[in-house]
């Protein structure tokens, strides 16, 4: 949907923003993230989950956008202990005056605003998004988001989040991969099995094993429909493999 005749600045006030929202048809809600498990007998359990559009608020414009004093309100908890995706949605405008209605906000709140997009989506906005790894956002481009109560420009913080997977040390040192090493992903499923190269490995010591690719990425290789996931160490490219 494009908007015409509407400022996109934070000069936007009530009346405008409760105008642009009665513009938008009702919605689908996608969830944050989707995914399948993969149970395996004597490996890690390996989760692939599609992080679809969302974004992290500060809470300086958690209370901008909601309202003073307003706090985050857990929707459904995310396979990653202690995060969630909230109830709380906003919309994004892009420079082209193209929005895209109910981006999900994750909780809990972050030192710095962040918005993750897919190409996809980018394209729609018309924002030129880098992939990044999550927070380093330094440089990159900004948007408009509007809540029910008022409105945050960001001059930093679209991203296209680099794929990942997330693991303790545990599972690491059974991978023979350490923080920051790459490693690639097999996904098969009917007629789309695809390589994925370049995951970043984020170790810790509390993560569970869980990849998380973008809305392009889950679709292009049918994701949902997947019967085998396998994660491949590129130095030795052995299989690390996770079986159904």
């Amino acid at each position: 949907m494009e908007l015409t005749d509407m400022s996109l600045t934070t000069s936007l006030d009530h009346s405008t923003v409760e105008r642009m929202v009665r513009q938008i048809l009702a919605a689908r809600r996608r969830p944050a993230t989707q995914g399948a498990l993969q149970p395996n007998n004597d490996q890690p359990n390996l989760v692939v989950s599609i992080s679809a559009r969302h974004c992290h608020l500060t809470d300086e414009h958690t209370e901008i956008l909601f309202g003073p004093g307003h706090t985050l309100t857990s929707m459904r908890a995310l396979y990653q202990d202690g995060f969630y995706a909230a109830e709380e949605t906003v919309m994004i405008v892009g420079p082209r005056r193209r929005m895209l209605p109910h981006l999900r906000v994750l909780g809990p709140t972050r030192p710095h605003s962040q918005v993750e997009l897919s190409f996809t989506d980018a394209i729609s906005l018309g924002i030129d998004t880098p992939v990044r790894p999550s927070g380093k956002i330094e440089g990159t481009p900004g948007c408009v988001l509007v809540g029910p109560h008022g409105v945050v420009e960001l001059s930093e913080g679209v991203i296209r989040a680099e794929r990942h997977v997330h693991m303790n040390f545990h599972d690491a040192d059974h991978y023979g991969v350490a923080n920051g090493d790459r490693v690639n992903l097999r996904v098969e499923s009917k007629d789309c099995s695809i390589v994925l190269e370049d995951l970043l490995v984020r170790a810790d010591t509390t993560s569970k094993l869980e990849v998380h690719l973008d809305t392009d990425e889950g679709n292009a290789c049918n994701l949902d429909h997947a019967t085998r996931v396998e994660l491949l160490k590129q130095q030795t490219n052995c299989m690390c493999d996770s079986h159904q």
